[in-house]
């Protein structure tokens, strides 16, 4: 079993940054890629950013690409979201995943392929 530690949300200004770090722990060797996915009240989970393995492989929702970076540290278990030019819309719960499946570009966007996940973590851009 693997289990999601997210941390990092808060509130923040439009225009500020933030960094959300997801740690893993249990038996992390059994993980590929990892993703990142946010939802807002009263919409649908959506995805925002996904890793392969090692790292080198990287996806991004249109409505982030250039602003938020994701990236992991395997010796450390854990990964990483960090978000720049924050905006009001970017308010949602945050929810790392992860999934013992090797994923495609485009499958790493479909939350149904990870099997696992964390509790979430709320980030607030404020005006």
């Amino acid at each position: 079993q693997v289990q999601l530690v997210e941390s990092g949300g808060g509130l923040v200004q439009a225009g500020g940054s933030l960094r959300l770090s997801c740690a893993a722990s249990g038996q992390t060797f059994a993980t590929n890629s990892m993703g990142w996915f946010r939802q807002a009240p009263g919409k649908e989970r959506e995805f925002v950013a996904a890793i392969g393995r090692s790292g080198t492989s990287t996806g991004y929702a249109d409505s982030v690409k250039g602003r938020f970076t994701i990236s992991r540290d395997n010796a450390k278990n854990t990964a990483y979201l960090i978000m720049n030019s924050l905006k009001l819309e970017d308010t949602a719960v945050y929810y790392c995943a992860a999934t013992y499946g090797i994923l495609g570009l485009t499958s790493r966007q479909k939350s149904q392929n990870y099997q696992y996940w964390g509790q979430g973590t709320q980030v607030t851009v404020s005006s």
